[in-house]
C-alpha cells in the first residue's frame, strides 16, 4: 500500500539577490517550466494524484507510472541563502535577550504572559526559550491562580488550560464549570467573547478519553465560531484565524508550516511585539538556511545511491521525504536527526513501491527473509535491482549504527534491523491481501496498518539518533513496541487513508480502513469515512492523556521530567520528548496533498531587507 507523501512545501528556495531571501506562503499545483534558467519558483507536485493503474513493463513487472521528481537536483544543488551570515545571528542574539527578559518579568499580567509564551511558540521560537517558557508555566499551575481564573475570562481560563496540557502539567476539565449555566450548559453569552470561543476550541483538543466536559466544550466553540461571519467589531485578520483553525486546529499543525503562516498574522495584530516579531522573521530565515544546507547535503547522498537511476519503477520523492523530516524535527540544532529520518523514508518508499509494485510473492517473501536475517548473503538470489535496494538499506542503517557505537558505546542493529524487518513482513501481508484479494476485517487491517505504515521505523531510529542516554527501559519500550509508536503510527495510517483510498481503487489496491469498513458493517462510505475519523481523534486524545501519565513516571535529580527521550536527547528541558515526537509524527501527516496542494500554495513571497538588521514580509501573494 503506497505511502502518502506530504507534497512539499518550498523549503528550497530559488536564487536570489544576496540581499534577498524567497519565503514560502502557498502551495499551488503549476505547469513544470522546461527553461531552468527562468525557474525561480518552488512548486509542488501531488505524487499520489498522479499515478494511473498499473500498467505492464517491458520485461512483464508492473508499474505504476509515478511520475518523475519535478525537483531538478543542480536547482536544489543551487541553493543559497545569505541569512547564516553572523550579522543576523548578532541581530537575533540581542533580540532574543529582550524576549527572555519579557518572559521573565515578574511584573508581568498573567494573561498577557500567557499569550507571549503562546505567541512564541506559534511563531516558531520555543525551542530558544524551553527553559524559560517552563519556569513561567510553573507559576500558572496552582489551580487557585488569582487573575486567571477568578475573572472568569474565557480566553485566559482556555489559554492557561491549553498550554499546561501542551507541556505535560496536570489540569482537570472542570475549569470550565465555571462558565455553565444552572441546567449544565455552557452559557449562551458566551458566543459574544469571540476571542473565548476561539481559545476554547483549540483547548478541546487537548481533551483526554472520557473528558466530557471538553467534547461538549469542541460542539459549542465550533458550532458559534462557523457563525462568526455575521459579528461584527472582530479584530482585523480574527476570521482569518477562525477559517485557520476550524481547518485544522493548532495542537494538530506541523510546527514550521505554522510559524510561517503566523508570522504574517501576528504582523497584523495590534497587541504585536516588534520585538518578537523582528525575532521570529529572522529567526524563520535562519532556520530555513540551515534546512536548505541540509537538503542539499542528501540530495547528494541520494543521487550517490544509484536507487534514482536503476530502480525506474519506484518514486523518486527525495524532497518530499525531507519535507515529511522537517516536520518531525525542525530545531536547527537537530540536523542530524533530521537527515537520518530524510534517508529513513527514502528508503521506506522505495521499498514500499519494491512490495506493491515490482516485486513478486516468492521475491518478496525471500527479500523480507533477507531483510529478517540483516544477510546480505540471503539477498544474492533475488532480482538485482532488489538486491541493490537491500545493500542501500544495510548499508545506510549500518552507517547509523557505526556513529551511535562510536560516539555512545551502544550497538543498535539489532533494535533498527527488527524495526525493518517488522515493517517488511508487515508489506509482505498486505502484498498478499492483494494478491488474493482478500480484504481483512478492519481490526486485523488495522493491527497489520499501523505498523506498515512505518512510523515505527521513524521513531526507533530517533531514538537512537538523539538519544545520549540509552537505558535498559527504554530499549525494552523499543522492542515490545509501547504505544507512544502505535498511536501516532496509527494516525498517520488512517489519514494516509482517507487522502489516499480513491487513487489506491482506481490502481486496483482493495485493502485499506475505508473499504475495510465498509464490508465489514455494510455502511456507505460517508459512514466509514466518519468512523475512522472518530479513531483519528480517539488517538489523538491517548497521546493527549500520555503526554501528562509520562511526566509524572520519571523526573531526574534536577526535578526535569524524562522519558522515552524518542527526540530532544540533547535539549535543556527532557520535557517528555517522546511525546514531542509522537505528536510531531501525526503532525507531519496530517497535511495531506488536497490540503496543501489547495490551502497552501507553493508560490513564494519576496522578502526584501531594507536595512542592515530589518526584515520586511510582505503580505502581497501576488
Amino acid at each position: 500500500m503506497a505511502l502518502l507523501l506530504p507534497t512539499s512545501v518550498n523549503l528550497c528556495l530559488s536564487r536570489v539577490n544576496p540581499k534577498q531571501v524567497m519565503i514560502p506562503t502557498t502551495i499551488r499545483h503549476r505547469q513544470v517550466v522546461s527553461d531552468r534558467t527562468s525557474f525561480n519558483i518552488c512548486r509542488a507536485v501531488s505524487s499520489a494524484t498522479q499515478v494511473s493503474v498499473y500498467d505492464e513493463s517491458k520485461d512483464g513487472r508492473r508499474s505504476a507510472n509515478y511520475q518523475p521528481t519535478i525537483w531538478s537536483y543542480g536547482f536544489l544543488q543551487s541553493l543559497n541563502n545569505d541569512h547564516a551570515d553572523v550579522i543576523y545571528k548578532e541581530r537575533a542574539e540581542k533580540l532574543e535577550k529582550e524576549v527572555r527578559f519579557a518572559i521573565n518579568d515578574e511584573g508581568a499580567e498573567p494573561v498577557d504572559l500567557l499569550e507571549l509564551i503562546d505567541d512564541i511558540q506559534r511563531l516558531g521560537l520555543g525551542h530558544l526559550f524551553e527553559m524559560d517558557i517552563e519556569r513561567a508555566l510553573q507559576k500558572f499551575v496552582s489551580s487557585d491562580d488569582g487573575v486567571v481564573t477568578t475573572e472568569h475570562s474565557l480566553h485566559a481560563a482556555a489559554l492557561r488550560f491549553r498550554l499546561l496540557r501542551q507541556h505535560g502539567y496536570e489540569i482537570s476539565q472542570d475549569v470550565f464549570k465555571a462558565f455553565k449555566d444552572n441546567k449544565g450548559n455552557f452559557k449562551e453569552c458566551l458566543y459574544k467573547d469571540a476571542k473565548g470561543m476561539l481559545s476554547l476550541y483549540e483547548a478541546s483538543h487537548l481533551a483526554f478519553e472520557g473528558d466530557d466536559l471538553m467534547e461538549e466544550a469542541l460542539a459549542f466553540s465550533r458550532m458559534h465560531l462557523i457563525d462568526l461571519h455575521g459579528v461584527r467589531n472582530l479584530e482585523n485578520g480574527f476570521l482569518e484565524q477562525v477559517t485557520h483553525a476550524l481547518e485544522l486546529p493548532q495542537h494538530r499543525r506541523m510546527l514550521r508550516l505554522e510559524a510561517r503562516w503566523y508570522i504574517e498574522t501576528y504582523s497584523r495584530k495590534a497587541t504585536a511585539k516588534s520585538t518578537v516579531l523582528e525575532l521570529a522573521k529572522l529567526n524563520f530565515n535562519m532556520v530555513q538556511s540551515t534546512l536548505q544546507e541540509d537538503l542539499k547535503d542528501m540530495t547528494r547522498w541520494w543521487v550517490g545511491t544509484g536507487l534514482v537511476n536503476k530502480l525506474n519503477f519506484a518514486r523518486d520523492r527525495l524532497m518530499e521525504c525531507f519535507f515529511w523530516s522537517v516536520g518531525v524535527v525542525s530545531e536547527p540544532q537537530f540536523r542530524n536527526c533530521r537527515k537520518s529520518l530524510t534517508k529513513v523514508a527514502s528508503l521506506v518508499t522505495i521499498i514500499d513501491d519494491v512490495y506493491d509494485v515490482y516485486g513478486t510473492l516468492d521475491e518478496l517473501e525471500r527479500f523480507t527473509d533477507a531483510v529478517q536475517r540483516w544477510d546480505v548473503c540471503a539477498a544474492r538470489n533475488l532480482p538485482k535491482c532488489m538486491e541493490l535496494c537491500f545493500l542501500a538499506l544495510y548499508n545506510s542503517v549500518n552507517e547509523m549504527a557505526y556513529e551511535t557505537l562510536r560516539d555512545h558505546g551502544k550497538n543498535i542493529i539489532p533494535y533498527l534491523a527488527k524495526a525493518w524487518a517488522d515493517l517488511c513482513k508487515a508489506f509482505l501481508q498486505e502484498a498478499k491481501w492483494a494478491s488474493s484479494k482478500h480484504i481483512p476485517s478492519f481490526e486485523d487491517y488495522l493491527e497489520n496498518a499501523w505498523m506498515s505504515v512505518s512510523g515505527h521505523t521513524f521513531l526507533v531510529h530517533a531514538f537512537f539518533l538523539q538519544s545520549s542516554d540509552i537505558t535498559s527501559e527504554a530499549l525494552e519500550s523499543l522492542e515490545q513496541y509501547h504505544d507512544v509508536f502505535r498511536w501516532p503510527s496509527t494516525v498517520f495510517r488512517l489519514y494516509n487513508d482517507l487522502g489516499t483510498a480513491k487513487d489506491e481503487l482506481e490502481r486496483g489496491e482493495s485493502v485499506n480502513s475505508i473499504t475495510c469498513y465498509m464490508k465489514e458493517t455494510g455502511c456507505s462510505e460517508a459512514m466509514a469515512r466518519q468512523h475512522i475519523s472518530d479513531q483519528i481523534d480517539n488517538c489523538w486524545r491517548k497521546m493527549n492523556r500520555f503526554r501528562i501519565d509520562e511526566v509524572g513516571l520519571r523526573v531526574d535529580g534536577n526535578g526535569t521530567p524524562m522519558a522515552l527521550q524518542v527526540l530532544g536527547g540533547d535539549r535543556a528541558v527532557e520535557l517528555q520528548a517522546e511525546v514531542k515526537a509522537m505528536t510531531r509524527t501525526a503532525n507531519a501527516t496530517v497535511y495531506s496533498l488536497e490540503l496543501l496542494s489547495n490551502k497552501y500554495g507553493s508560490r513564494p513571497v519576496l522578502v526584501k531587507t531594507k536595512q542592515k538588521f530589518e526584515v520586511h514580509f510582505s503580505s502581497n501573494n501576488n
